[in-house]
């Protein structure tokens, strides 16, 4: 596939972006987190003026073979039931984007289900769900590629038809586990992210049941060893959806688009995007840390402050679908927010 060309945000305006915030009627810092965050998405943007355009979230869709091994409490089966709750506009997402006003796309990427020609459900599909990553790699390089670059298209084409701000969400009995095992080897023994460290509860085990997930997972590791590439551990270890998410979130990188970055799961694809091409880092903004205990080892790692702690662990592309009014905060405060000169306003001690 051809590789993915990101070109990071000019510096130019950096000053000028500053300069802007600090003039605004308030104290220097007053506006906390949202100050850096309206910085960022002029840098993204390239403009003392941001606008967010047609603001969109993307939740991808996947089985994992390993679900079947007991990595989850739920069966796989209630991941295309999920799919169908989505659809038919019942899930938390559902209620929460049309709550923003966001457009909200569901991608089959690679769920053990046939659901037809659907309004609102776009067909990636890959194959029906991954191998299981106990006994064999999750999938081949040739599908690991074909989702990183489907992943890119779906971007692409929501860039083409207008949208810069885009976030994403995820479906997938036994997905934690898979987000875990990325985490642990991407992120390393070195910045606290040994397995035990980064596998938490996910859809709510009990005690036995975590135990029993980590060590499925460390069985996984004596097979597949710990890979360092993005690529290779997608292969080894992911979904089709985490690796689409990762190949959505560098296209959108490419296009120029802000990246909402949900949770555990999807700071997972994350990771994996990051060690294809850096760059895409600049892009992305922090919705929200949650309660599964590798989420705030992939911030730290990352050495990124979220925009909110709910405790929210359920997935979706909830978070930022609860973010982006704060994202919108940002951008309208720094375009509509007087500064001490236009108000007339005194800013001398």
């Amino acid at each position: 596939m051809t590789p993915f060309t990101i070109i990071p945000p000019g510096i130019e305006l950096a000053t000028a972006l500053q300069h802007k915030i600090d003039r605004k009627t308030k104290p220097l810092g007053a506006l906390g987190r949202l100050e850096p965050l309206a910085h960022q998405i002029g840098l993204v943007q390239q403009t003392l003026t941001p606008e967010l355009r047609q603001p969109h979230i993307v939740v991808f869709a996947g089985d994992h073979g390993a679900a079947r091994a007991g990595v989850s409490a739920y069966p796989q089966d209630v991941t295309w039931q999920m799919v169908e709750n989505f659809l038919a506009g019942g899930a938390a997402i559902n209620v929460f984007s049309r709550q923003m006003g966001i457009g909200l796309t569901v991608v089959d990427a690679g769920v053990n289900h046939d659901f037809g020609k659907r309004s609102g459900l776009v067909d990636a599909k890959i194959a029906p769900g991954t191998a299981n990553y106990i006994e064999q790699p999750a999938m081949t390089p040739e599908q690991r590629d074909a989702a990183l670059q489907r992943g890119r298209e779906i971007a692409h084409a929501l860039a083409d038809n207008g949208c810069n701000c885009v976030g994403f969400g995820e479906m997938g009995i036994g997905n934690t586990a898979s987000a875990s095992l990325i985490t642990h080897c991407l992120v390393g023994a070195e910045h606290d992210a040994d397995l035990y460290s980064v596998t938490g509860r996910g859809t709510g085990l009990d005690d036995a049941g975590l135990l029993r997930k980590r060590q499925l997972l460390a069985q996984a590791l004596e097979r597949g060893g710990r890979p360092r590439s993005g690529r290779d551990v997608l292969a080894e270890y992911g979904g089709f959806e985490i690796a689409m998410m990762a190949g959505a979130m560098l296209g959108a990188a490419e296009k120029g688009m802000l990246v909402l970055i949900d949770g555990f799961i999807v700071t997972s694809a994350l990771l994996a995007a990051r060690a294809i091409n850096s760059n895409v880092l600049a892009y992305c903004a922090f919705a929200h840390r949650s309660q599964e205990p590798g989420h705030r080892v992939q911030l730290d790692y990352l050495d990124v402050r979220p925009l909110m702690e709910l405790d929210l662990r359920l997935g979706e592309g909830t978070g930022a679908a609860l973010a982006l009014p704060l994202v919108q905060a940002a951008v309208n405060f720094l375009n509509d927010m007087a500064s001490f000169e236009s108000a007339g306003v005194s800013d001398q001690a």
